[in-house]
């Protein structure tokens, strides 16, 4: 009798401090913010060409496999945009007041 094949395939690569699909530039925090706002894997792979239907659903077991670990690493990407949003803010108010001026008028208009 033949022993079968161990069959595993990776979806999920660490690279650069964070994750990413294996073999693409794309992060595992895009799929992962789509499926926690309610996106279903299918309208994921149509806002993601370059990734296939099994490479979402693959980031997504991933997650949800991982979800301590991921949602941990989520936290702290979302304090450090927290701390460089704060920075620049404080580096450049005037920017930053045409920023949101320009955000308000966006949302006026739509």
């Amino acid at each position: 009798m033949t022993a079968a094949p161990t069959l595993a395939k990776r979806y999920i690569e660490q690279r650069d401090q964070g994750y990413w699909i294996e073999g693409t530039r794309i992060s595992l925090d895009s799929v992962v913010y789509a499926f926690l706002n309610g996106k279903s894997p299918e309208s994921i792979a149509q806002d993601f060409p370059l990734l296939s239907l099994e490479q979402v659903y693959g980031a997504i077991t991933f997650y949800l496999g991982s979800r301590e670990l991921i949602d941990a690493y989520l936290k702290e990407g979302e304090e450090e945009f927290e701390k460089l949003q704060k920075s620049y803010r404080q580096k450049n108010p005037l920017l930053y007041q045409k920023l949101k001026t320009a955000q308000a008028q966006k949302l006026i208009k739509s």
